[in-house]
């Protein structure tokens, strides 16, 4: 249980570890991290700058989805082996995609994105009877 519940804090840590390449790469723009408007700085980000902004927002994206095929799977007491194996593939696929998003590896980052999203449904689908 304590590789499930790990798994969902660190997927939930995701969204600030991914944070710290964009706060740099704000940091570095002229005038520094704006953060009375944040938002509006991240639309000028261009290149690896961007793609650290891409990599963050899919962070927050893929949590709650996890985050739910997880609740779902404890609830319906699925296999607890299978469930923990779930939660490792995800969270290998995911800090595999980060690496290949701010890498610029856009296809690998793709096929890797699939395993965690897979991983999330199929939490999910051990839900039903």
């Amino acid at each position: 249980m304590t590789l499930i519940i790990g798994s969902v804090i660190l997927s939930a840590l995701f969204i600030m570890i991914s944070k710290v390449p964009l706060a740099i790469a704000m940091g570095k723009q002229a005038g520094g991290y704006d953060n009375s408007t944040p938002r509006a700085q991240q639309e000028s980000l261009t290149g690896a700058d961007k793609r650290a902004l891409g990599a963050h927002q899919n962070c927050i994206e893929a949590f709650p989805l996890f985050a739910v095929g997880v609740c779902l799977a404890l609830w319906a007491q699925a296999d607890i082996e299978t469930i923990q194996y779930l939660c490792g593939a995800f969270i290998i696929a995911r800090t595999l995609y980060l690496v290949c998003y701010l890498l610029n590896l856009d296809k690998l980052r793709s096929s890797i994105w699939s395993v965690g999203f897979i991983s999330s449904i199929w939490l999910m689908a051990l839900a039903l009877p």
